[in-house]
C-alpha cells in the first residue's frame, strides 16, 4: 500500500514537473494574436526548440498572450524603433519650438482680439496652455524620445502628431489631422470666432 502511495505520489510529481515546462514553454512563445495561424506558432516553436506538448496548452496560449504594446495615435507596425530614420534631435526641438511658439504668439493676439472670459494662455517647461475657461483646456508638449508633438484637446481627446516633411507639418498618422488645422477649427467652434493659426 505504502509503494503504490509512493508511486502515485510519483507520478503525479512527473505530471506537475512536465505541466510546469510546458508552462514555461508556452510562456516563451513569440506574442501571438487570434490571427495569426496555428500553425505559424508550431513552427515558431519547434525552431526555439520548444515541445509540441505544450501545444496542449496552444488555444488558451494564443487567447491570452498580451498583444503587443502600440500608443494611441501610432501606426500599425513593429515596435522597435529604426534609428536610422529617426529626426535627429537638434532637428526636432527647431521644428517643434517653431511650431509651438507660432501657436503662443498667435493664440495671444487671437485672445486679445475676442476677449472671452476665462480665456487663458501659458508656457512654461516646453508646455503650452491654452485655457477657455469653462470650455476646457487645451495642452500641446513637445515629447523629444519620440520626435512628436502631444496634443490633449478638450474637444477630440489625446493625439500624438509626428513631422511630415511633404506636408511640412505636424499630422497625427491615425487621422491625417494636421496640428495646426485642427487647433484652428476646434478652438474657432468652440469660441464662435474663427482663428488664424498658420
Amino acid at each position: 500500500m505504502a509503494s503504490r502511495k509512493l508511486l502515485l505520489g510519483l507520478t503525479a510529481g512527473r505530471r506537475l514537473r512536465s505541466r510546469t515546462q510546458q508552462l514555461f514553454w508556452a510562456a516563451s512563445l513569440p506574442e501571438a494574436t487570434t490571427s495569426r495561424s496555428l500553425a505559424a506558432v508550431v513552427a515558431a516553436a519547434q525552431q526555439s526548440g520548444g515541445s509540441p506538448a505544450a501545444l496542449l496548452f496552444s488555444s488558451r496560449t494564443i487567447s491570452s498572450t498580451r498583444p503587443a504594446t502600440q500608443s494611441a495615435g501610432d501606426a500599425p507596425g513593429s515596435s522597435a524603433v529604426d534609428h536610422k530614420l529617426i529626426m535627429p534631435e537638434d532637428e526636432f526641438h527647431k521644428l517643434a519650438d517653431e511650431t509651438i511658439h507660432d501657436l503662443l504668439e498667435k493664440l495671444e493676439e487671437y485672445g486679445d482680439s475676442i476677449q472671452m472670459d476665462g480665456f487663458d494662455i501659458d508656457y512654461g517647461n516646453q508646455v503650452l496652455t491654452l485655457r477657455l475657461g469653462d470650455l476646457g483646456t487645451y495642452v500641446v508638449n513637445k515629447q523629444t524620445p519620440n520626435r512628436q508633438i502631444w496634443l490633449s484637446s478638450p474637444v477630440s481627446g489625446p493625439s500624438r502628431f509626428d513631422w511630415d516633411a511633404s506636408t511640412d507639418g505636424w499630422i497625427y498618422k491615425r487621422t491625417g489631422a494636421n496640428l495646426v488645422q485642427l487647433l484652428e477649427k476646434e478652438i474657432g467652434e468652440l469660441c464662435g470666432t474663427p482663428v488664424e493659426l498658420s
